[in-house]
């Protein structure tokens, strides 16, 4: 054999080099698909949450004022369990209306002109309302709340569409998303939501 025809090998060190490089190789293309799948599992359990459990809802309109604002973003707790005072979303015409609960299944709500609230014929304490109003209010006083549904109203009374108008009427408990628990946004409201 001629010497142009003699190949030189590579050595021990350079293999071993080239082996470790490969190595490395495998077991990046490894973590980063690891990573990226766990990503992806993260998001969709983040979803599911926000979407089952912890559903994420922006206030849209007066209704609620004082007590949230237009713009306010705020979670809910999906649950079927609430009580008169609790503030609960719910859908309505395709749309989600938020309103505090005022009377369950059963319960006589009475509304003097002035705006009072009785409910089984005792005066409401509503220290979250800054204004009392009877509002539009088109149902038939003295009223009861059907099986299954709750009576809700608006905290601004005087602007607030809720139980009081047979346009919206009383919830069905199917209809109801869940609870309002916090605000997140803005951050200076950030907090528990009474």
């Amino acid at each position: 054999m001629s010497e142009e025809n003699k190949m030189e090998l590579p050595g021990l060190d350079l293999l071993e080099a080239e082996l470790e490089r490969e190595r490395y190789k495998k077991r990046y293309g490894r973590v980063l698909r690891s990573t990226a799948f766990s990503l992806v599992v993260v998001a969709a359990a983040a979803v599911l949450i926000a979407v089952l459990l912890l559903p994420v809802l922006q206030i849209s309109g007066t209704s609620m004022t004082e007590s949230l604002q237009d713009e306010d973003i705020v979670v809910a707790l999906n649950s079927s369990k609430y009580k008169t005072g609790d503030i609960i979303a719910f859908y309505y015409n395709n749309n989600i209306l938020v309103k505090r609960v005022i009377a369950a299944a059963g319960d006589w709500v009475n509304i003097d002109k002035d705006g009072n609230v009785y409910v089984n014929e005792e005066l409401l304490e509503e220290p979250y309302i800054s204004e009392k109003a009877l509002g539009d209010c088109n149902i038939t006083l003295p009223y009861q709340v059907p099986d299954g549904r709750c009576f809700v109203m608006g905290d601004h009374r005087a602007t607030s569409i809720d139980s009081r108008n047979t346009a919206v009427g009383c919830v069905s408990n199917d209809m109801v998303i869940g609870k309002i628990l916090f605000r997140a946004w803005p951050i200076s409201g950030f907090g528990i939501v009474n």
